[in-house]
């Protein structure tokens, strides 16, 4: 059971961050939907089940290695808002700048329908691996925790565990619709480049607020 020490004070405006993150269409999206449309919505689920598993694992050795860390410099909490939130507005200018190759990638299919548990492991490794999630657990969590608690680490760990939750139900939305709608999405390629700008915009945003975070909530 969580307890107060470890709840951050503001956790409701965490999840509408992490809300906002998790909708915009990033690596771990386009690779469900592009399973989704290629093998239907059992390997996109899937999948899902496994990225959300990488994420996990990402958030982990993220709050056990910058948790301490955060919690002794000022500085280096700073910093590493700064390094998020610009790293995080080029990963959305990249999504819009790609947003057609992205699209095209989505419309390929494989040869062979790989198995359930395959799917799982591919996910697993896009979780592990994705930027998005590395850079979100990295900078923008510690924007949310309270630095006068000692038990920052703590409340990484409940963060990272809320996000993973939120994704999977998300990502598996995602997957579980895409897989219904699939001759409608890879019909049209407009749609899929659309849902990829809008990611990207998305993204920035977050970048901007990440980094004003730093002034606003000091």
């Amino acid at each position: 059971m969580f307890t107060s020490d470890i709840l951050p004070t503001r956790l409701w405006e965490y999840l509408i961050a992490t809300i906002l993150i998790i909708l915009a269409p990033g690596p771990s999206v386009l690779f469900t939907i592009a399973r989704a449309i290629a093998w239907g919505r059992a390997s996109a689920v899937a999948t899902v089940a496994g990225n959300a598993l990488g994420m996990f694992l990402v958030s982990v050795l993220v709050a056990i290695g910058l948790g301490p860390l955060l919690q002794r410099s000022h500085l280096f909490y700073n910093g590493v808002q700064w390094a998020g939130g610009i790293y995080l507005m080029y990963l959305g200018y990249s999504a819009i700048k790609a947003s057609k190759l992205d699209a095209e990638d989505m419309q390929k299919k494989e040869e062979v329908k790989p198995s359930l548990i395959n799917s799982a492991v591919n996910g697993f490794w896009v979780g592990v691996l994705n930027p998005k999630s590395i850079v979100f657990f990295a900078a923008i969590l510690p924007a949310f925790v309270d630095k006068d608690k000692n038990t920052i680490t703590q409340q990484l760990l409940v963060l990272g565990l809320i996000f993973c939750l939120i994704a999977f139900i998300s990502d598996g939305s995602y997957g579980l619709l895409a897989g219904t709608a699939r001759e409608w999405l890879s019909s049209d390629i407009k749609r899929l480049i659309l849902m990829r700008r809008f990611g990207g915009a998305v993204m920035i945003g977050l970048g901007l607020f990440t980094i004003s975070s730093i002034y606003i909530f000091g």
